[in-house]
């Protein structure tokens, strides 16, 4: 029984950092991942898998909701940045008057 109790508990506490462990660039989970790791917390906590479950893929949403309108937000401005940065600046001849 303490066997069983201490596999659940550390599960439960590496689970964080194996969500956190994905390289810097990748995209967050969406409803699978994050519905995935809610069952599997909910179940441990309880036997409420199906509750967890749908918990995790409403968080997994949010994130890939908000990760995409970030990217989107970001690529606006890398395209604003750019087009301001290509933009010439004009230049007038210098005006020489003579005497």
């Amino acid at each position: 029984m303490k066997t069983t109790a201490f596999l659940c508990a550390l599960s439960l506490l590496s689970m964080p950092a194996l969500l956190a462990s994905t390289s810097a660039d990748a995209k967050p989970g969406g409803c699978l991942k994050y519905g995935a790791a809610g069952a599997v917390a909910g179940h441990y906590a309880g036997h409420h898998a199906v509750k967890g479950a749908v918990a995790g893929c409403a968080a997994g949403m949010w994130r890939r909701h908000e990760y995409k309108k970030h990217m989107r937000e970001q690529k606006a401005h890398e395209k604003e940045m750019q087009h301001t940065n290509t933009a010439a600046p004009t230049a007038t001849a210098p005006t020489t008057t003579s005497h």
